[in-house]
């Protein structure tokens, strides 16, 4: 019969051990708290500032159906797509905002800072007051060795409309991360927010944020209702010159013949008159329309409830005293990972 032997660790022993080697640990202590407090002094401040919105639901996802899925969904459950009369629902937001189309249309965004209230775009802030720690610098020289230095802002090529230059892909990808956007799935609240060096210029471009998906859901949910709009316009316009155009025929031959006694005169009459009436139920008809499709418009027009607004931050959302104690934490460990296994290997 063989005796399974485990191996059991003394974490108490282990602890002792490094403890004796308390000058190794002070020695790591020292070098891994003037490392945090140079990486804490080098990464620029970050401000965040965010908004919480309440988005109008269509009326399919409403109901028992949508209800139950939202309650499987916060065990983790999902029991497919709610059913919905829109194509973007809010699960799909983020995506829109990481679109590199949309993050394109923000370089051109008016900014001021914080302590200087001249007014610039946000790609001019972002090339001209942004902050880059000191480790970020052999990546940037090094990648402007092996790149052909180009102009920010050039977005994509006049010539080529399916190609983006190098250094606006870049920037690109540096503001996906900069904006974060939430869906809460049982309360479909909308959580955005926005990070930058300077507290204005986040609390602005977050408030920015918020008006482009407000319009693009809006555009996209009332496209219908106003092309329908335009098409009944041209006709009513179309239909109204026709009428107008019969009833000046039918009263300039009224006027003519006050009193027809021949019979051909008198058909001639009513023909005129029954265009004429032809062409108002027409005008009458296509008018109605109209307003129907302009009442669809309004209808079609979410409405967003503004739960939280743009604030400029007042305390940075990046912690520098967290950077100093991870960078103790991993001193710690690098110390007890020399004096337990690499001091004795490298004694041998």
């Amino acid at each position: 019969m063989q005796e399974n032997k485990h191996k059991e660790i003394d974490v108490l022993a282990l602890v002792i051990k490094v403890l004796k080697e308390w000058r190794t640990l002070l020695t790591f202590i020292v070098a891994s708290a003037i490392l945090g407090v140079i990486v804490a002094l080098s990464t620029p401040r970050e401000y965040t500032s965010n908004v919480i919105l309440a988005p109008e639901l269509s009326s399919g996802g409403i109901g028992m159906t949508g209800n139950i899925a939202d309650l499987a969904s916060s065990f983790g459950i999902e029991l497919g797509k709610k059913s919905s009369m829109d194509a973007i629902y809010p699960e799909l937001y983020p995506d829109i905002f990481s679109s590199t189309d949309f993050i394109l249309s923000l370089f051109d965004v008016p900014v001021r800072l914080k302590d200087d209230p001249r007014t610039r775009t946000y790609l001019e802030h972002i090339t001209k007051d942004t902050k880059v720690p000191f480790w970020k610098y052999p990546l940037i020289w090094l990648d402007l060795l092996l790149e052909k230095p180009g102009v920010p802002g050039k977005g994509k090529s006049e010539k080529d409309h399916y190609r983006i230059s190098k250094i606006d892909n870049d920037i690109c990808n540096g503001i996906a991360t900069s904006m974060v956007c939430l869906i809460d799935k049982k309360t479909s609240e909308i959580s955005i927010s926005f990070t930058d060096q300077d507290p204005m210029v986040a609390a602005i471009m977050v408030d920015t944020l918020q008006h482009r998906l407000q319009n693009y859901i809006t555009e996209y949910r009332t496209k219908k209702a106003r092309s329908d709009y335009e098409y009944y316009k041209k006709i009513v316009a179309k239909s109204k010159v026709q009428y107008e155009k019969v009833q000046k025929e039918y009263t300039s031959y009224a006027d003519s013949n006050i009193d027809p006694l021949l019979q051909s005169y008198k058909s001639k009459m009513e023909q005129l008159e029954d265009e004429m009436q032809l062409q108002y139920n027409i005008y009458s008809q296509m008018s109605a329309q109209m307003k129907a499709a302009e009442a669809k418009i309004q209808e079609r027009t979410p409405a967003f409830t503004i739960i939280q607004n743009a604030y400029m931050p007042v305390k940075p959302s990046n912690r520098r005293s967290l950077k100093v104690f991870i960078c103790l934490f991993l001193g710690i460990l690098a110390d007890a990972a020399w004096i337990l296994f690499l001091k004795e290997r490298n004694k041998k």
